[in-house]
């Protein structure tokens, strides 16, 4: 069974619809899927719909924007089957408002340096919840600025040290957002903490007993770095999930639907969590 528990669509930053996600899910030989856009749960029923008619297994999911004030670093948790989505609606508006002020900062930035038009980016993000950069590098391909999303201009204008267009802003209180899941009945996952060296604030929320699981099953992380994450969620009984983090033709590297994924065990450990909440 391929139970695959992160990936996006034009909702947040990926390039395919819902419709495409789970066909493509289908013909993949994926039983379970999680559609976790950034911030929005904007994919919720029309993916019941669609996973029902293709015979894809559909939980429910949501990759929400965090902060980690101790070490000033961004950090993103996986909401999975809340029970009442509505009470993070709040936050999920005030995510998507922090990253338009962002993106627009980083959109003048950039129209300062390529005479493109803010246009040529807005007809990227019709579907999506918020501007993600992929849209900005996507006009600038468009222009003839660049041949790829992640290459030497990428680098250059939106490297988090040293991007010269790159703007970033807190987001919500980590400790905030996981209280706020479980009020809503969800089971929270730390996502890729090899992304952004999350690993020694999983141990302390793992301490605390606030995380109730971590994405082990990531392209972001090697063998090393998965053995020590697999080491923690061990220790304090952590559920480890994977999945493709998919985003089609703005994939940072090569992964497609299903090449990262869940073990049966640790899916059943969500839905029986998910059940006693």
């Amino acid at each position: 069974m391929i139970c695959d528990l992160h990936c996006h669509t034009k909702f947040s930053d990926g390039s395919l619809g819902v419709e495409d996600i789970i066909s493509q899910a289908k013909r993949t030989g994926i039983k379970w899927l999680s559609i976790t856009d950034h911030d929005t749960t904007a994919s919720f029923s029309r993916a019941d719909i669609l996973g029902q008619r293709e015979g894809v297994k559909i939980l429910h999911g949501i990759e929400l924007s965090a902060w980690d004030k101790k070490r000033s670093s961004k950090v993103h948790i996986l909401c999975y089957a809340p029970q009442k989505p509505d009470r993070l609606e709040g936050l999920c508006l005030k995510s998507c408002e922090i990253r338009k002020a962002c993106s627009k900062e980083m959109i003048e930035k950039v129209m300062q340096k390529f005479p493109i038009t803010l246009e040529s980016i807005l007809k990227y993000t019709t579907a999506s919840k918020s501007i993600f950069k992929q849209h900005i590098m996507r006009a600038l391909i468009d222009y003839g600025y660049a041949l790829e999303f992640y290459g030497e201009l990428d680098h250059e204008l939106f490297n988090p040290e040293s991007g010269c267009c790159y703007v970033e802003r807190e987001y919500p209180d980590v400790n905030f957002v996981i209280d706020l899941i479980h009020t809503a009945g969800g089971i929270a996952v730390m996502a890729h903490p090899a992304q952004y060296n999350n690993i020694e604030l999983l141990e302390e929320l793992a301490q605390k007993g606030k995380i109730d699981g971590v994405e082990i099953g990531h392209y972001s992380a090697d063998e090393n770095y998965r053995h020590e994450l697999t080491g923690i969620a061990d220790k304090y009984e952590l559920i480890q999930t994977g999945g493709s983090d998919f985003h089609g033709l703005y994939n940072s590297v090569p992964a497609y639907l299903g090449s990262e994924s869940t073990t049966k065990e640790n899916l059943e450990r969500i839905i029986k969590l998910t059940k006693k909440k």
